[in-house]
Formats: structure tokens, sequence, C-alpha cells
């Protein structure tokens, strides 16, 4: 069983590791076989993620790392139930192709085992003109 403290150090570690553009620090707090999945919308489109193993992660979350810096991560409420978590927060993401950055909202549920994060889906949306 995994108790509050240990989601919420699991949950440190992955959003410090996102904020320093860290790929191998976000891995680590992952299972190896966990699923992430990744919706929300961007100023032209929608994007949607799926990715299940350490492989597929890798190649997705290297994507994303490369492509978008955060800063100023906010978070606006956490709950966390048994080896579930809910983290709604928000954030300014950078483009590092483009160099626009668009403030950003985010709701992530998370589900842990033995430690380690074992299903992660991410909603977000963009909330331009927002500053």
């Amino acid at each position: 069983m995994t108790d509050r403290r240990e989601i919420e150090r699991l949950l440190d570690e992955l959003y410090a590791a996102r904020l320093r553009g860290d790929l191998q620090g976000v891995l680590d707090t992952f299972a190896d076989d966990a699923k992430l999945e990744i919706a929300g919308a961007t100023y032209t489109s929608p994007m949607t993620i799926h990715a299940v193993g350490n492989a597929e992660l890798r190649t997705w979350l290297a994507l994303l790392v490369k492509t978008f810096q955060l800063s100023e991560r906010q978070v606006l409420a956490l709950a966390i139930d048994g080896p579930r978590a809910a983290v709604h927060w928000r954030a300014k993401v950078r483009s590092r192709v483009t160099g626009v950055i668009v403030p950003t909202e985010l709701i992530d549920v998370i589900n842990v085992r033995e430690g380690r994060i074992a299903s992660y889906t991410e909603f977000f949306v963009p909330r331009w003109g927002l500053g």
C-alpha cells in the first residue's frame, strides 16, 4: 500500500523533473509497464498521446521535453485517495520551436503502484490571453 506522503513525494519528483526538462528524472517516476495518455488542444488542433511501456513512454516524453519548457507551476488542487491522485495545476508552457509562451491549465489523474506511476492521464487547455 502506498501512503499519502509517498505519493506526494513521487509527484514532487515528477513535477520537479518536468520543470527541469529532465527526461530521465520523469521516466524514473513511472513503472516499466506504465500507461500514459495526454489529451488537449493546441491553438490549431486537438492533440492526443497514448503510450504503454517504457519504450513508448520514452519516445513521447522525449519529444515533449524537447519541444516544451514549463515554468511557473502552480498547484490549484490536489486530491489523493489510496493509490490514486488528481492534480489541477497551471503553468506557463513555452514552445522551444516557436518561442511562444502560453499559460496552460492541466488536470492529471494518476494511479500509483509499488511507489511508481502505473497510469497517468493528463488533460490540458491553453489559456490564451490570461498572461
